[in-house]
């Protein structure tokens, strides 16, 4: 079945895949974490953060997140 697609407006893709229309199964490739602080991790046309004080303290009990084991 067709898809009709809008505007879309793309900035930046790395490494990335970018599907439009009929798409069966997308698997992941690889996977990654990042942690950053308040604000710090904004995308888009235009951005106006205003912090404080920003922590991060991150604790990670988990041991994998995403397995990407197996995805041809």
């Amino acid at each position: 079945m067709p898809a009709l697609i809008g505007p879309v407006q793309i900035f930046n893709v790395e490494g990335g895949t970018v599907h439009f229309g009929d798409t069966a199964v997308i698997s992941p490739k690889s996977a990654a974490k990042t942690t950053t602080g308040s604000g710090s991790n904004s995308s888009g046309a235009f951005v106006a953060v205003l912090n404080g004080i920003s922590a991060n303290g991150t604790v990670d009990t988990n041991l994998i997140d995403q397995p990407t084991l197996g995805n041809n």
